[in-house]
């Protein structure tokens, strides 16, 4: 028996679960010489699961603590990961201290993902009494009358239970239903209908035959004759839609042509997405300034693989890029282009493919899984189609061949923070360490660098290069505060908006000119109160007051996504005395459309841009100038270039600047520049308006004058003296649960052990500002970690915490979430 284990050969697998190690299962001879690391395999895992798993290693060691199952069968002839990605995901799962599966998870397409599904049928000839059933038994078996099979899903949803597998598993018993699995493939390939005339009447004779025997069926032979006029003119496979249109024969009639054998019709495999535009070829030349940073660039990249671009907004930062990645085409090299937001990749998607055509390749969460599966492919096969790559965040994780660079634009974004779920990785760091394991070279181009980047930067880590010019030479818009308390006092104010703003805002309209509006907070208004007793209306699951949306005139919590219909009167009192406190995007929409009564005005958060296109549809009315006026939150910050906007309003800075965190100060500079980089682009000095209570604020007054290493110097000072980063680094630990008690008693367990550890680097046990979501009691745990101290014995101290944390019994029920570098 030993003998033939030690003959037998293993693979172990990565499964798209959080495990903490990898699982190893029996193959044969025959597979292991097959099988590649990279390769989908359907194994057995647990009861009666069935996973697809990534083939991790190929070896000769049986597992010790159990018996080795076999697979169930292979899915790939070649690898679909490559050993350079399998390489990033084990940098991504030991730095952000998260299980190979997450990042498999993370990073894979849910449709190369198939997993087994749980059926339930009913066995034909079982003869069972009702009186024998209990009630949701009853239920399960009155709906399997109607229908032959139910998913395990659909049970969930008829029975409205979770736990469903003791009622299903009495029924087996009873002999009353059978249990199946059924795997299924999610991936399926587009295949677009094409025609041509029949082989039998290719020849002149029979097309003279053919013709005359249409003779009475005048449609069909229109039809036939546009097919033959568009063979000659395209000499192109046709489609079956192209030939409707251009004959103006109905489906049906060509349905007719192919039942009859006079036209035959085939299938080919097209992709979901492709770009069907003409490339642009016109070079755009480089002003001085432009030139002068990419000879800069260029240099910088000689001994340092990352260069720091820091460019003011609207400095033109995208044609150089276009210059870089022009240079690495002609090398044959990949190029991967990273964005913090879905908005943003539409306007530079079609910027791109003016200059490159089909090369470019998009990949973000908005798409469908096939469409993402098409993406990967291409790829990985390095195919013509998929040379520069252009993505939110998850677009880091696809399986390059060849990257020779890599461009973070944005770079200071908290987007490219992955929060939830697990791996919680930061893209731009882990974009970094991908790029140097390619040995490609890495830009990152911001108008309003990150402390961290501009500290790596002036410590010689990274290159530095400044662009201090706009485009044209355009001047930098004109900023102005506006004091709210001067204004409220003197009664000059209309709703939310000032005189001044008013005044602006007129002109600019006037002019023929587009406004942006900012209010960093989605909904009508975030509180809603009775003027009698005080009562507001809470969310039953989190400890936050529910926000009023008008346009569908309910409450909803942002946390949860709980909502029910807007109150008529007080819930506590019963009077109808509810007023609303506080504002958001769509208040400010409504005032507009009554102070403004003569303009276009649209709305721009998440509640306006949910769909695949929504955010297409919006930019591109905004850039028809459909749209006078354009209302929105932060999205609206993220690099959008539009030619007519002379005027940005910016509503309530102070919102931004009393944020309970360590980055408010640089997250409002940066926000607030990056709002004004939209006004004045392109050659008329633009104007901004920050409405404020507090216009001596520090951080205003930096963004009024633009002064980026005042800032700077000052957020550093800060950050050294109270131990943040970059100076510090930080791991945020949060422990879940729905008793409040046990999550007490848990986080002070795990807080001390810690601080047994770390000493007072350990801040807290302490509750969040919002301590109840989704029914969850969040407590959080920081650690800080001096810069002499190695980040890996700190994690391995940490893991070890959370492994005695994990075996003592009363924890085991509480969540713990860990985050590197949280911020």
């Amino acid at each position: 028996m030993k003998e033939k284990l030690m003959n037998s050969h293993f693979i172990d697998v990565i499964l798209p679960i959080p495990l903490q190690k990898a699982f190893t299962y029996h193959i044969t001879e025959a597979e292991a010489e097959f099988l590649q690391p990279g390769i989908r395999v359907a194994v057995p895992f647990g009861k009666s699961k069935i996973y697809t798993a990534l083939v991790y290693k190929i070896h000769k060691t049986p597992p010790t603590a159990y018996e080795a199952k076999t697979i169930h069968q292979i899915l790939d002839d070649k690898p679909l990961v490559t050993t350079m990605q399998l390489k990033h995901w084990e940098w991504i799962s030991s730095y952000y201290m998260c299980s190979l599966g997450e990042v498999m998870r993370a990073a894979m397409p849910n449709a190369f993902i198939i997993e087994s599904e749980t059926i339930v049928s009913r066995i034909e000839d079982s003869i069972v009494e009702d009186s024998e059933l209990k009630d949701e038994e009853f239920l399960i078996y009155e709906a399997l009358q109607h229908q032959s099979s139910l998913k395990i899903q659909d049970v969930v949803s008829i029975l409205d239970k979770k736990r469903v597998l003791p009622i299903i598993n009495s029924l087996v018993e009873k002999g009353v239903v059978k249990l199946g699995e059924e795997i299924y493939q999610k991936y399926t390939p587009k295949l677009v209908r094409y025609v041509r005339l029949h082989p039998n009447h290719k020849s002149e004779e029979k097309l003279q035959e053919l013709l005359e025997l249409l003779s009475r069926a005048k449609k069909q032979r229109e039809a036939v004759l546009s097919l033959f006029q568009m063979e000659v003119v395209t000499k192109k496979p046709i489609k079956v839609s192209e030939l409707v249109s251009q004959s103006g024969a109905s489906s049906s009639v060509i349905k007719a042509l192919i039942d009859k054998n006079i036209l035959e019709e085939y299938h080919i495999q097209t992709d979901r997405i492709s770009f069907n535009g003409e490339v642009e070829a016109n070079e755009k030349q480089l002003n001085s300034y432009q030139q002068k940073a990419l000879d800069e660039i260029k240099t910088a990249f000689i001994d340092k693989s990352v260069v720091l671009l820091h460019g003011v907004t609207s400095s033109g930062k995208t044609e150089i890029y276009i210059k870089l990645i022009e240079e690495q085409l002609q090398i044959g090299k990949q190029i991967l282009y990273l964005l913090p937001e879905i908005a943003l990749t539409i306007q530079l998607v079609s910027r791109l493919q003016d200059y490159f055509g089909k090369k470019v390749a998009v990949f973000h969460s908005r798409y469908s899984g096939n469409e993402r599966v098409e993406a990967w492919n291409n790829i990985l096969n390095n195919s013509e189609k998929a040379q520069i790559i252009i993505g939110a965040r998850s677009a880091l994780l696809l399986p390059f061949k060849d990257l020779g660079l890599i461009i973070v634009d944005e770079e200071h974004e908290q987007s490219f923070k992955q929060f939830d779920p697990a791996p919680r990785y930061h893209a731009r760091d882990a974009a970094i360490v991908l790029g140097n394991m390619f040995r490609a070279k890495i830009l990152l181009g911001t108008a309003t660098p990150s402390l961290e980047s501009y500290y790596n930067a002036s410590e010689n880590k990274y290159g530095l290069v400044e662009i201090k010019q706009r485009y044209n030479n355009v001047l930098m818009p004109d900023i102005e505060l506006v004091d709210l308390a001067d204004k409220y006092k003197r009664k000059r104010m209309k709703g939310h908006f000032s005189d001044k703003l008013i005044e602006e805002i007129t002109e600019a309209l006037a002019e023929g000119f587009q406004i942006i509006l900012f209010q960093n907070r989605r909904g009508f208004s975030p509180v809603v109160e009775c003027t009698t007793c005080g009562h507001s209306p809470q969310c039953p699951n989190c400890d936050v007051s529910l926000t009023y949306h008008q346009y569908r005139d309910q409450l909803r919590c942002h946390y949860c996504g709980y909502n029910s219909a807007m109150f008529k009167n007080c819930q506590a009192c019963g009077n109808v005395t509810l007023d609303t406190k506080g504002f958001g995007t769509e208040q400010i929409e409504e005032e507009v459309k009554a102070l403004f009564s003569d303009s276009r005005v649209a709305r721009m958060d998440l509640d306006t841009t949910r769909g695949k296109y929504g955010f297409d549809k919006l930019i591109n009315r905004f850039e028809q100038r459909e749209i006078d006026i354009l209302v929105g939150t932060q999205m609206l910050t993220k690099g959008l270039d539009f030619r007519y906007v002379k005027l940005v309003g910016i509503l309530n800075a102070d919102n931004l600047l009393n944020f309970p965190d360590f980055r408010a100060h640089e997250r409002s500079y940066q926000l607030m520049t990056q709002v004004s980089g939209r006004a004045g682009r392109t050659d008329l000095r633009g104007k901004v308006l920050i409405q404020t209570y507090n216009p001596n604020h520090n951080i205003l007054q930096q963004v009024s004058t633009n002064s980026y290493a005042e800032m700077y110097k000052e957020q550093l000072n800060d950050r050294y003296n109270y131990k943040y980063p970059p100076i510090f680094r930080l791991i945020k630990i949060t422990l879940k649960h729905k008793d409040y008690n046990r999550v007490n008693l848990a986080a002070d367990w795990y807080a001390k052990s810690l601080k047994q550890l770390f000493k007072a680097n350990v801040l807290g046990p302490e509750f969040p500002p919002v301590s109840r979501i989704r029914n969850l009691y969040n407590k959080n745990i920081l650690i800080k970690i001096p810069p002499g101290q190695t980040l890996g014995k700190t994690k391995e101290a940490i893991q070890k915490v959370d492994n005695s944390f994990n075996a003592v019994k009363d924890f085991r029920a509480v969540r713990v979430i860990i985050n590197v570098d949280n911020y």
